[in-house]
């Protein structure tokens, strides 16, 4: 056993948005909350779906944006009669990580991403949930996205989006800054361990770590991520000060069982498997994220 590590935390609790309050609208499947930024408006919608996805319109005063458009069918069905009931054309479609339901209409990607999308862990992984949820989701669309270059800012419907290099364990995925308002990344922080499709080896760690600093200094009142919906900067925050100290009690710990059981004591109520996280930092052949 390596020289023990205490960490002390604060209990998790609901992240609180530093923006005035979401309008909620529920769906029989799904549901939406709507933010208004005066010049632009953020939806998100929570698809509830078996992945935990969530997409997102972004309004602008005459036109709107789609980002990480729903895989499921029902979920498509929903989320287009609600862009439909906006009135307002579709400017762009931006697809991060996730194409979904884009049909084959346009979409935008972060540079290095439609290639990514086209090779073999990507095809590889949407083969596997054709396999497990067959009928249920849509089928990918034929186009290529167009490539938007990292650390350039486009306007779309009047808004700037600003693409980011995201984390290295998530690369070619973007972090997107949002009217400088909502930052975007591939999974939404939250109070919980993290999965293991997020973070699965030190490696990663680290480089969510630089990550995260990187999104609260973006200036963001609203975190947003494919995985999870929406979040305040309470949660960036506990997101930052977990992945510190799981680095810590990794390198004072000699393997999983140890590691576990000091994650459980540093954070006794915090949903999520502390057990497969610290299985997988230790695993010589970890999971790829997604």
């Amino acid at each position: 056993m390596k020289k023990s590590v205490i960490v002390t935390i604060a209990a998790a609790s609901t992240a609180v948005l530093s923006c005035a309050a979401a309008t909620n609208i529920n769906f029989e499947k799904g549901r939406m909350e709507v933010y208004d930024f005066d010049q632009f408006k953020l939806h998100v919608y929570y698809t509830n779906d078996a992945m935990g996805d969530a997409s997102f319109i972004i309004e602008g005063k005459k036109a709107l944006v789609t980002m990480e458009q729903p895989l499921f069918k029902d979920n498509v069905a929903e989320f287009d009669s609600y862009l439909e009931s906006l009135r307002k054309p579709v400017e762009t479609r931006i697809s991060d990580y996730h194409l979904g339901g884009t049909a084959n209409e346009p979409t935008v990607s972060p540079e290095g991403m439609p290639d990514f999308m086209a090779g073999p862990v990507y095809s590889g992984m949407m083969t596997g949930f054709a396999k497990n949820f067959g009928d249920a989701i849509v089928d990918l669309p034929e186009a290529r996205s167009s490539e938007v270059p990292f650390n350039s800012t486009q306007n779309y419907a009047g808004v700037d989006f600003t693409f980011l290099p995201g984390p290295s364990n998530d690369f070619p995925g973007a972090n997107i800054l949002i009217g400088g308002k909502v930052h975007f990344s591939h999974w939404a922080p939250s109070k919980a361990h993290p999965s293991t499709l997020q973070v699965n080896t030190i490696a990663a760690v680290e480089a969510q770590i630089v990550s995260t600093k990187a999104a609260l200094d973006s200036g963001a009142e609203i975190f947003i991520g494919g995985h999870g919906g929406a979040a305040g900067r309470d949660a960036v925050e506990f997101k930052l000060g977990y992945l510190q100290n799981l680095k810590a009690l990794y390198e004072a710990n000699d393997n999983a069982e140890d590691l576990a059981k000091a994650l459980k004591e540093a954070y006794p109520d915090l949903p999520g498997d502390a057990d497969a996280l610290a299985a997988s930092l230790y695993s010589k052949n970890p999971g790829m994220t997604m």
